[in-house]
Order: C-alpha cells, then sequence, then structure tokens
C-alpha cells in the first residue's frame, strides 16, 4: 500500500500559511501552524528553527508586498511613500502587528527599506544622532495610522451632550475617507516639522 503523500513544505509555504492563520484571527503557534499545513511539528522544525524564524518569514512576506522597492527622490518624497505603504501594510494585516513589533527586525528586504530610510534622512542633513529617532517616530506614526485605517467606521460615538464632539461629528467624514484624509494632514503635518528641523540645523551651523 503506498504512502500517503505528505504535503511539501517550503519557507514560501510556512510563510504563507502563517500568515493566513494570523490574519484569520486564530491562534497562532507552531504546532497551530503545523496542523494547518497538514504535518508535524517536527516537519516545520526541519525547515524554520521555531516561532521566532516564522515571524520574520511573515514580515518578510508582507513587507515584500507593500514596502516600496527602495525609492528614489527627495528625502521627504522617500518618507512619504514609505510611510503611505507602511500604513497600508498595517491596515491590512492588524492581527500581525502585536507579532512583528514584539520581535527584532532581520528580514533583509524589511532592514533595505528602513536602511534607505534612514540613508535619505541622513542626507537631507539631520545629524546621526537623531536619525534613529527620527524613524522611529515615522514608525509609529504609520502604525498608528495603519491601526486607524483598520478601526470601525465610527471612532467616537457619545451616549450624552458634549461640549464640542458630538457637534464636529454630526458632519464628520467616517470610515475610510476620514482615516485617509487624517492620514494626508498628519502627513503633511510630520513632514513640515521635520523641515523646519532642517532649516533649523542648517541656520545652527
Amino acid at each position: 500500500m503506498p504512502r500517503p503523500k505528505v504535503p511539501l513544505l517550503s519557507a514560501d509555504r510556512i510563510a504563507d500559511a502563517a500568515l493566513e492563520l494570523v490574519d484569520s484571527g486564530r491562534p497562532f503557534g507552531v504546532n497551530a501552524l503545523a496542523r494547518a499545513l497538514g504535518v508535524t511539528p517536527s516537519s516545520l522544525y526541519n525547515h524554520v528553527s521555531g516561532r521566532d524564524e516564522i515571524i520574520e518569514l511573515i514580515r518578510g512576506r508582507i513587507a515584500a508586498q507593500y514596502l516600496p522597492d527602495l525609492p528614489e527622490g527627495t528625502w521627504d518624497d522617500v518618507v512619504a511613500s514609505t510611510m503611505r505603504a507602511q500604513r497600508r501594510m498595517y491596515a491590512e494585516h492588524p492581527n500581525a502587528i502585536p507579532l512583528i513589533v514584539g520581535k527584532t527586525i532581520t528580514d533583509p528586504f524589511t532592514i533595505a527599506s528602513y536602511d534607505n530610510l534612514a540613508t535619505g534622512l541622513l542626507g537631507a542633513g539631520f545629524p546621526e544622532g537623531e536619525v534613529l529617532t527620527v524613524v522611529a517616530i515615522l514608525d509609529s506614526f504609520a502604525l498608528g495610522f495603519g491601526l486607524d485605517l483598520a478601526s470601525p467606521d465610527d471612532i467616537w460615538q457619545p451616549q450624552g451632550p458634549t461640549q464640542t464632539l458630538g457637534r464636529l461629528l454630526a458632519g464628520a467624514e467616517r470610515g475610510a475617507a476620514r482615516s485617509d484624509r487624517a492620514f494626508e494632514e498628519g502627513l503633511e503635518l510630520l513632514l513640515d516639522s521635520l523641515r523646519l528641523r532642517l532649516s533649523r540645523l542648517r541656520e545652527d551651523d
């Protein structure tokens, strides 16, 4: 009697299945992933070292799909395109956020994107001692607005009288339109503040 066929495993197949599992909202772990793939946990360990490597495969999968391919242009063009891409990435895979933000980044594609961002900021004139701080600020901005885009259409729903909020909500945009407007205005405010910071640095030289 022929032996049953065992699905062939590869890093790509593991990454796809892991991302599908996380996106579904089901519990994530090596055993759960093995069940989803129809293999034993020991079979997975022939291809990955463990949970941390699987998370990096997930990060690499979504980074390759969403992050710009090392965009060129002025430093603020690079910042804007990277922020828009990161926001989409976080918004469309919100369940992956707790996993990837809790793990040191090693995925080469993601590292290359951050390196390109840091290089652009340094080339624009930001001091070396400030570049990583600016990158962290930008990352938090994109992360926050990614979650905002994945939030309900109605963010605020007062249950009683308010001084101002209720009146503003009466004619306000909702859903993706509200989030898009807030993101683009926030991005412009952030870029304006960075431009002002650069101007002050140049005056001090």
